[in-house]
């Protein structure tokens, strides 16, 4: 009856079994055995004499006996010759005693034999499963109550022991435990021994045994005393048949039996290369051979260009056709020279150019229409927000609707209960003493500081205030306690506050103060001492399943709602079985769960709230004695939603710190007397920003509220900020170009604003598209978070640029008109005398990064040092990543100041027991056949390959399958209740309800017949049909109690599950896990349960009429949280490869299908995420949902640091690779380190200080971490990587300029012929065109695809 908090309290249906067998063990004794204590009047040991003959009535005393103590008639006489009905009797109950007709003799009446058969029938209830341990039980009992020898017969340590050894295994299927541990009092099933077990048998103080009896054993070859002989029968053993015909006990009661299992394989050994990591081996060599080709390049390029050096010395200098040398930097261009990808690129270019300088004119001449337009499409976006739906149940977030797990868990709760609530305390008390106590039942014992008597006083206290909860519920109109939401396992339908489940330690006195001070005298061998709650608790957390005590108290051990405690559900912190040294108490209130939509859910919910304000009252008490931790099963979503409104302010700092620094990384100030002018646009920025950001985020959140995708915390937390990032490098990009430009002669300031639009749209476009496109393509994700929050930030980072083309240039043009009119930003009626200064600022950046960081960057030996340590970085990072951990505990979803914390620390240091499992059956198996049963029972005449003997096996390797407990199986204890040798089932022979069911409570002059009126010989037991489908419902609804444990009342219940024709359609067999702490463990767990249901599946179908679709499942409540973990791996490399995928497309398409370019600004994309995800298992971030969605953000935000260069280098007309590398990081480096990475790290930097352990790893580390990756990769990297493997120039730009130079110079050649003559203007002529590569740089200042950002 094992029980993990309160989940496995369903075990309760057989609350009284095991000490019905103690009962059974020792009722069989109301004929003593042979050695009484007693002095005889007239002692006869010899042949074929009696000692004891008839009943002679009550022993007065044995107090409070749980059995009537009758008692035999103390009778030396000779033994009888049996005839007729006494005979048939005999043979009836004890065949072993038959010498054949007219010559059987027995020391026992009528009457005994029916004493005796009435108490054999009690322990076939437990012991029929295993015929030969139930024949040996019963042989020694009919031995000594109806040997013909009786006077005579003793019996030895080898009978006994091996009677021992044939039950020893039996099991208990309700439980999952051992019989005999309900036979061998505070011992166990540990420690139990033969004679341990006869003890206990002959202990009247159990309440079952009618008086003192002391069993003697006769070692082996010992003498006996004269006139005594030893009993000279044999024990079977359990694999062996019986005298009747009785077959061999099952696997799973006699370890004899079972067949020879081949050996497990040896678990996979991590890939090794001789002692060392084989990753580390393999990325060793991959950084070797990339060190070498990058190698063999330098060599390679330092030669040819060695040779082209020879070349030029020795051919000279090139001519043009008028003579004058030609640079070879850029040679003259032949229009049949250009490729196809050099004029497609050109085309899209200025295609796009022209769009966006068009588009971005007609934006900055309509400003307010603009605006207006804009404005009408948010809001019929985000008036959808009233529709919006927040989802905040876990299992809804991570577990995707068609997953398995979901699908198992919908199943499950649909055909069963949910899972029960658990409400639960530990405390302790470290500063309090132990002490020894000296028991004179138990001796010398060591009780820790806990263990006081006081103490458990004060936790009653507390327990009896929780249960007094009381409440008006304003969803049921009336007054709500405990007993309307308790879990009450054996009276469901009407409990009182005592039948509801609290599983403590006051329980083992019934929660009564008066039984906890009950103090007795007691003597033992001679000696009198007092005993005390003490003695009681020892006894009960050994044999947590008594009724009666062995003490002088006599009292119960079972709580007050019926059903047993067991130890590691009152106390924790033990070794072992040293029970008395536990260091903390454990309160478990258990309560019905129910779907969130019944009204009692509310009412649990708000039961749990009471229960935490009075613990937490409790806690801040100074009169208390213990520290302790505590949890209601609200906790969890209560504290996840409460760290989440606490953090907002940190988010919301975030935010502003970012504003902040746009406002002063935008300022320019032309001189002091305009500053409040300001010519930044810093105000206008700022509030530009925030209205695109923010209005693209509620479109987004709108637009998908509309169509009801539900949003998450996750969404309100990330998406803002990423697109607060990805909109801040835009509009910094926009907002530098426009302050860096000069306004052309004649042009307006709307052509000026459509002209630097032009220049830089591209590139915004480029970055936002791949971003949009690259979430899109990760909403393919099965988990709804990541699915969810990859749908929202596409279409927020696409209504970002939208808005940023649309309404931030209209800003920018009111703006513009501001500046220009000389007007203040805040104060805007208010106009200064000084003009605009019309000379462009370049800021502080542009030139430090142009004079000083791209030449160090790009000198020679920077370049190798560079691209080597980049190298070994990536390779580093690679062998990390085989490393990184897979999970998330889930004490990091709390915040760092949640009593959750602590109650965690104390769950995995102080409880002892894993969580439960269900192996659950689909429709389509017949459970009525015989086959059928053969193969889920695991008693007698099984399959030995059943369903509940394969789980039996695999507890057998707890470290490989993670089971500790076989699981409980209604169809064993269904055939056991069924068996006419107990008194379970029987049917009414009189009354009202004649041949209806007869519960064994009721006495047996109204109920004489049996459900099956005849046992099998072979002790096989399979009832028809006709029987299963008839007494089913009856054994489900029956009660356990001291006649009858085998009710399946409180466990099976809910066990068994029929459609209206009375077909099985589902039904579970609960196990148990071994303790399990970390989201590792759960996750294998989860594996080896499913791998262990497919083996059962496999073999169940092929039963005859088995139907194809027929499956068994694993469940338990947690495995819907830990399935991703068994594919996030494959999964997120599958989302990321998605998002990869489009920024290279994109980045072609954009750059004319430049798929060098592309490749290149893959690759570093990818150098990033590898990056980050060895860096997460070096500051301990472990891979989940969580970070899976930031590397998705991560991949979006390396577009930013990546892209932008990438586009600025292949446009670049420069004459070398590496003076385009220098003019891309100085031009666009200086935009990206001020637009992306400094507005993404102050905000970063500010989640350090949240209280969510979540936000700190997952946002504040991992975003950190991303950040700088992508800074280091896009500004140091990517520029080295470029000059040495960029694109070459795109010769169709230089045909464009080299024609339209010429253009330029026939016309200035006309203009100075008229004015100077024909030979002057020959020379000019001849000079200027020999240099238009000289001004190709000039020329390339002008072109809208050179965007150069100044700060």
């Amino acid at each position: 009856m094992l029980m993990i908090l309160s989940l496995s309290l369903s075990l309760l249906l057989h609350l009284h079994l095991p000490l019905l067998c103690s009962f059974l063990c020792s009722s069989l004794f109301f004929p003593l055995l042979l050695h009484l204590s007693q002095n005889p009047t007239r002692p006869m040991h010899a042949p074929g004499y009696c000692s004891f003959y008839e009943e002679c009535g009550r022993n007065p005393s044995v107090e409070s006996p749980l059995i009537e103590p009758i008692i035999p008639c103390l009778n030396y006489s000779p033994a009888r010759p049996l005839q007729g009905a006494h005979y048939a009797k005999l043979i009836q109950v004890c065949p072993m005693l038959d010498q054949g007709v007219g010559k059987t003799k027995a020391c026992c009446s009528v009457n005994q034999l029916n004493s005796l058969q009435k108490s054999l029938q009690l322990s076939k209830a437990v012991l029929n499963r295993c015929p030969s341990c139930a024949d040996n039980f019963a042989h020694v009992h009919c031995i000594n109550t109806c040997h013909p020898d009786q006077s005579q017969v003793l019996w030895t340590n080898t009978f006994a022991e091996a009677a021992f050894q044939s039950c020893k295994n039996v099991r208990i299927p309700a439980t999952g435990g051992y019989a005999i541990a309900t036979m061998c009092g505070r011992y166990g099933s540990a420690l139990c021994t033969a004679q341990r077990w006869y003890d206990f048998q002959g202990d009247s103080s159990n309440g079952l045994a009618p008086l003192k009896v002391e069993f003697n054993l006769v070692p082996e070859g010992q003498a006996a005393p004269p006139g005594i002989v030893v009993y000279s029968g044999r024990a079977l053993g359990c694999n062996e048949n019986t005298t009747t015909g009785g077959q061999a006990c099952s696997c799973q009661d006699c370890k004899e039996s079972c067949p020879a299992l081949p050996p497990l394989p040896e678990p996979a050994k991590p890939f090794a290369v001789g002692q060392l990591d084989g990753v580390l081996v393999i990325c060793i060599i991959v950084f070797s051979c990339l060190s070498a080709v990058f190698l063999g390049f330098l060599i390679f390029k330092f030669k040819r260009q060695h040779s082209k050096r020879k070349d030029s010395e020795k051919g000279g200098h090139k001519k043009d056709r008028n003579g004058n040398t030609v640079s070879e930097a850029h040679p003259i261009i032949d229009p049949k020279d250009i490729s196809c990808t050099d004029r497609n690129s050109l085309a899209t270019q200025e295609f796009l150019g022209s769009f966006f300088r068009a588009w971005g004119t007609m934006m900055a001449e309509n400003p307010v229409k603009v605006l207006l337009a804009c404005l009408v499409v948010v809001l019929v976006f985000a008036i959808g927000l009233y529709k919006i739906e927040l989802t905040t149940d876990p299992v809804q977030l991570w577990s995707s609707p068609t997953s398995r797990a979901r699908r198992e868990k919908d199943f499950h709760d649909q055909h069963f209960d949910p899972f029960f609530r658990t409400n639960q305390l530990i405390l302790t008390a470290p500063q309090r003493p132990g002490h020894m106590y000296d028991s004179l039942v138990f001796g010398m014992q060591n009780f820790s500081g806990i263990l006081s008597k006081d103490l458990i006083e004060q936790v009653l206290e507390l327990q009896q205030r929780i249960q007094a909860i009381e409440f008006f519920s304003e969803d049921l109109q009336r007054n709500v306690s405990l007993k309307d939401v308790c879990f009450a396992p054996l009276n469901p339908s009407n409990p009182s506050i005592t039948d509801c489940a609290v599983n403590s330690l006051p329980q083992y006195f019934q929660n009564s103060v008066e039984n906890l001070d009950a103090k007795a005298n007691m003597t033992q061998l001679g000696v009198t001492k007092e005993v005390d709650w003490r003695d009681h608790f020892i006894y009960c957390v050994n044999s947590p399943l008594s009724f009666k005590d062995i003490t002088a108290l006599g009292m119960s051990c079972m709580a007050d709602y019926g059903g047993p405690v067991f130890p590691f559900l009152a106390v924790g912190g033990y070794k072992g079985q040293d029970f008395t040294q536990a260091e903390a108490l454990i309160v478990t209130f258990s309560l019905n769960n129910y779907p969130r939509g019944d009204p009692k859910f509310k009412v649990v919910l708000e039961w749990e709230q009471r229960f935490l304000d009075i613990i937490q009252a409790y806690k801040i008490d100074p009169q208390v004695n213990f520290t302790f931790a505590y949890m209601a099963e609200r906790s969890l979503e209560d504290e996840i939603n409460r760290t989440t409104a606490e953090d907002i302010p940190i988010f919301m700092i975030s935010y502003a710190v970012i504003f902040l620094y746009i406002a002063l990384a935008l300022g320019d100030y032309s001189s002091c007397k305009r500053i409040l002018v300001s010519e930044s646009e810093a105000v206008p920025d700022q509030g530009g920003l925030i209205l695109v950001v923010g209005c693209s985020v509620l479109a987004s959140m709108g637009f998908y509220a509309w169509i009801g995708i539900p949003s998450s915390l996750v969404i309100l937390q990330v998406v803002p900020f990423l697109v607060l990032a990805v909109g801040a490098d835009n509009i910094f990009i926009l907002v530098l170009e426009y302050q860096r430009d000069t306004r052309q002669v004649g042009e307006s300031r709307q052509k000026q604003i459509g002209r630097v639009l032009g220049n830089v749209a591209p590139s915004m476009l480029l970055c936002s598209l791949s971003e949009s496109i690259c979430f899109f393509m990760g909403a393919l994700s099965t988990m709804p978070a990541v699915r969810s929050f990859a749908l929202y930030a596409a279409l927020a980072v696409l209504m970002d640029f939208m808005l940023q083309m649309t309404a931030f240039v209209a800003l920018l043009s009111l703006d513009v008109r501001r500046q220009d009119a000389s007007r203040c930003e805040v104060a805007c009626c208010v106009t200064v005398s000084t003009p605009r200064s019309t000379k462009p600022n370049q800021g502080i950046l542009l030139p430090f990064m142009k004079k000083f960081y791209a030449p160090v960057l790009l000198h020679p030996v920077t370049r190798i040092v560079v691209m080597v340590v980049f190298m070994f970085m990536f390779c580093s990072c690679i062998f990390l990543m085989f490393h990184v951990k897979v999970g998330l505990d889930q004490e990091l979803s709390m915040p760092t100041n949640s009593y959750m914390l602590e109650y965690f620390k104390y769950l995995y240091k102080y409880l002892e027991v894993g969580v439960p499992t269900y192996f659950v059956t689909t429709k389509g198996f017949n459970f009525t056949s015989v086959t059928g049963m053969n193969a889920v029972c695991s008693s007698v005449g099984c399959d030995p390959f059943s369903l509940t003997q394969k789980i039996q096996y695999a507890t057998e390797f707890p470290d490989r399958s993670y089971l500790a407990i076989p699981a409980s199986s209604w169809v064993d204890d269904f055939i056991d209740w069924l068996n006419p040798g107990s008194k379970c089932c029987r049917l009414y022979t009189s009354g009202p309800n004649k041949n209806k069911f007869c519960p064994a409570s009721e006495t047996q002059d109204i109920c004489r017949r049996k459900c099956i009126l005849f046992p099998p010989l072979d002790g096989v037991l399979r009832p028809t049909v006709a029987q299963f489908d008839r007494y089913l419902p009856d054994f489900l609804n029956n009660r356990p109690d001291l006649q009858c444990p085998k009710g399946g009342l409180g466990a099976y219940d809910k066990a068994v599950v029929r459609d209206a024709n009375g077909e099985i359609i589902a039904t579970r067999f609960m196990a148990y896990h071994t303790t399990v702490t970390n989201s590792q463990e759960f996750t294998a767990s989860l594996k080896r349960a499913r791998e262990l249901a497919l083996n059962i599946t496999k073999t169940m179908r092929q039963i005859p009429g088995t139907s194809p679709d027929f499956e068994v499942f694993p469940y338990t409540v947690t495995y819907v949280f830990y399935e991703q973990y068994l594919t996030i791996v494959s999964e997120g490399l599958f989302n990321i490869s998605l998002c990869l995928l489009p920024t290279f497309v994109v980045c072609c398409i954009l750059l004319g299908l430049d798929l060098r370019s592309g490749l290149l600004n893959l690759l570093t994309i990818v150098m990033i995420t590898v990056d980050t995800v060895g860096v997460m298992t070096l500051w301990g971030i472990d891979f989940n949902a969580v970070s899976l969605i930031n590397l998705v953000t991560a991949v979006g935000i390396s577009v930013e640091f990546v892209s932008h260069l990438t586009r600025s280098f292949a446009l670049s007309v420069r004459p070398t690779h590496v003076e385009r590398a220098k003019e891309a990081t100085a031009n666009m480096g200086s935009a990206v380190l001020a637009g992306v990475a400094m507005t993404n790290l102050p905000g970063i930097v500010v989640l350090a200080f949240a209280k969510a352990q979540l936000i700190q790893i997952f946002f504040f580390r991992l975003n950190l971490v991303i950040t700088l990756l992508g800074l280091v990769h896009g500004l140091i990297f990517l520029p080295v990587l470029l000059s040495f493997f960029g694109p070459g120039v795109n010769k169709a730009v230089l045909l464009q300029l080299q024609t339209k130079k010429a253009i330029e110079m026939e016309e200035y050649n006309s203009k100075m012929h008229d004015n100077m003559g024909y030979v002057e203007d020959h020379d000019n002529t001849n000079h200027t065109h020999t240099s238009w590569q000289a001004d190709t740089t000039t020329e390339r200042e002008q072109e809208p695809d050179a965007i150069k950002t100044k700060l």
